[in-house]
């Protein structure tokens, strides 16, 4: 019997004032996760910002 499996990479990161270097090397380690579509999302208090794209 076929089983659906996932194997997705989630990194996040909130009020940390090193949120880029973090974000940079959070990233890097799931680089290989987003061969397929990838996604950042972003906050600047008011609006959140989403974007997303095919691998």
């Amino acid at each position: 019997m076929y089983e659906k499996r996932e194997e997705c990479g989630i990194f996040g990161i909130f009020g940390d004032p090193e949120a880029v270097q973090k974000t940079y090397f959070g990233l890097h380690s799931l680089q290989h996760r987003g061969q397929e579509s990838a996604g950042i999302a972003s906050s600047n208090g008011e609006f959140i910002g989403c974007f997303t794209g095919m691998g």
